[in-house]
């Protein structure tokens, strides 16, 4: 098989690139890229729901408040002005569609959740995301200008003379093929599996950030990253989210010898702030196991009345059934998990990069919205806002939809130069796949402090040279633009996806690394225990860009030092 071209080419299969294929212009011949199956994604996870101001009782100077209030001072106010008063239309485009909200009579049921001052949070039960997914999937599989491309995993975008997007380089069906377009729409979702625990599913891996930081493009805010307090850790179960309101009705978090730990730590135990309960479990676990990145602690739910479980938590009980845990005999296994990314690729209003013909959208982009920690339910409602402003692209003469036939087209393969698998390096690529998360976790968790920072950073580096001198790595990255390449294995595509998931893993955990080692202050979803306040010195973005890593703070470039005793 052999790939030709589209006028637009979207990666990535959840909610904001799925709501932005069906927002670009019905004439451009778009292409719908994504290395696993539609639906497989964060968005497809999202238990809680879509915040938008739908109620007279609310307005948009509230959510705006709330919003910017949450941010902790990195916010970029005009950013959430725009999100905020385009929710409603958005809200109402997904009615249109389809999506099935919760409602009371007539009305849309509406929701309250953390450190918003209104009722505002749409939802469908406890699976708003899937509900919109689903819909949204439906709705382009309708469209005849868009092409799905599944099992397809870009390696990295495929830049002119002039260094302008003009496509990607591709892993499909065991070989390497360049894909040319006239825009390229990164729509990746978040990077949750450098970490040991995190309730993002599998495919969230930082590609988009990763592939476009290879490229040149400007990063921002990459030291901050969102832990949920209370995940499920049962062997084999995804991190399902067990929400805050079982310990507000009363359940104890304990350690394994039954401890209420919690007290320990904030005078208000498990009813304290979510970063705090994710800090009191984190440093307990530090101190009373022996792999704590793997560690858990439990949520026992006996001490609230049977008949008030099962009235409020329904879906936490059939999940944990699921997972061979009674939730009214024994407590549910749970650990503090990395939920969101508020960082990501500099974005404008229009989405677009500092690299032309290359945009970002939801998870993957840095908008300004989020700031240095994301108000509850605005992810998805940022997925749907900023991917209706893809309506407006222009190609500015690089539509090729007239010159280049569209999708995939069969082609002789005989004649494709052959590269093998070495055994030692599936090797070497399953293990690091298996202590990167736990280097992260530990180095750039819940806590963070400079000496471990540095430690990791030094460790990571080791690992990224032995990548490197890989023979898969030699020969991935050693192709010329439009050098064609095929693996002739039956798992190719198993094996190719994996090194491509590591290699981009290993970039954006020493991004993350470094950007946390960088920002000395406490803000938002990054915590250092070294330095534990918040500084108005430090409230600034921080933004990243080129090999060797700059950062910058203002209007002042660094290059970020290797070793702790440089720069």
């Amino acid at each position: 098989m052999s790939f030709n071209s589209f006028d637009v080419l979207v990666i990535g299969a959840g909610a904001a690139g799925l709501y932005t294929a069906l927002c670009l212009p019905a004439h451009f011949q778009v292409g719908l890229m994504t290395k696993d199956q539609i639906s497989r994604s964060a968005s497809d996870w999202a238990q809680g729901g879509i915040a938008a101001v739908v109620d007279p009782q609310d307005s948009t100077d509230l959510h705006l408040e709330d919003t910017l209030k949450a941010g902790a001072g990195l916010c970029d106010y005009e950013a959430v002005k725009f999100l905020v008063e385009n929710a409603a239309e958005c809200i109402h485009n997904l009615v249109e569609m389809g999506v099935a909200f919760d409602r009371q009579g007539s009305n849309l049921a509406l929701t309250l959740e953390a450190a918003h001052s209104r009722r505002r949070v749409l939802h469908a039960a406890d699976t708003t995301g899937r509900a919109v997914v689903t819909t949204l999937a439906e709705q382009v599989l309708s469209r005849k200008n868009i092409h799905i491309v599944s099992q397809a995993f870009v390696l990295d975008l495929w830049l002119d003379s002039a260094q302008i997007c003009q496509g990607v380089s591709v892993i499909y069906e065991g070989q390497v093929h360049w894909v040319r377009a006239g825009a390229v729409i990164l729509a990746t979702g978040g990077g949750g599996q450098v970490f040991a625990q995190t309730t993002n599913p599998a495919v969230s891996t930082g590609d988009g950030v990763a592939i476009a930081h290879r490229s040149g493009a400007i990063l921002r805010d990459l030291e901050f990253v969102q832990f949920h307090p209370t995940a499920l850790t049962q062997p084999g179960a995804p991190r399902f989210l067990i929400s805050e309101a079982v310990r507000g009705e009363g359940a104890h978090l304990v350690d394994r010898l039954g401890h209420r730990f919690a007290f320990d730590y904030h005078p208000a135990g498990e009813l304290a702030p979510r970063d705090v309960v994710s800090r009191a479990i984190f440093s307990h676990l530090q101190k009373t196991e022996t792999d704590p990145a793997l560690a858990n602690v439990w949520l026992d739910l006996r001490p609230i009345a049977p008949e008030t479980i099962r009235h409020r938590f329904p879906n936490i009980i059939q999940v944990c059934q699921r997972w061979g845990i009674n939730v009214f005999e024994e407590p549910i296994p749970v650990a503090p998990a990395a939920h969101y990314w508020m960082g990501g690729i500099k974005a404008d209003l229009l989405n677009r990069t500092s690299i032309s013909g290359l945009y970002a959208v939801g998870e993957t982009a840095s908008t300004g919205v989020h700031g240095a920690n994301r108000l509850a339910s605005n992810s998805l409602l940022e997925c749907l806002v900023f991917g209706a402003q893809l309506k407006h692209l222009e190609l500015d003469g690089r539509s090729i939809s007239s010159s280049y036939p569209q999708g995939v087209a069969a082609t002789d393969s005989s004649a494709l130069p052959v590269a093998q698998f070495v055994a030692s390096d599936l090797e070497k690529i399953r293990l690091l796949r298996i202590e990167l998360p736990k280097l992260v976790w530990q180095g750039a968790g819940i806590c963070r402090e400079q000496k471990v920072l540095w430690e990791a950073i030094a460790q990571l580096h080791l690992w990224q040279q032995e990548f490197a001198q890989l023979s898969l790595t030699q020969s991935l990255l050693n192709l010329s633009p439009c050098q064609p390449l095929k693996f002739d294995a039956p798992d190719a595509d198993d094996q190719l996806r994996a090194w491509g998931e590591l290699y981009n893993l290993l970039d954006i955990a020493d991004l993350i690394l470094r950007s946390a080692a960088y920002r000395t202050e406490s803000r938002g979803g990054h915590y250092r225990s070294d330095f534990p306040q918040s500084n108005l010195e430090w409230q600034v973005h921080t933004m990243v860009q080129g090999d060797p890593l700059r950062v910058t703070r203002r209007d002042r470039w660094w290059k970020a030092p290797l070793k702790r005793d440089e720069g």
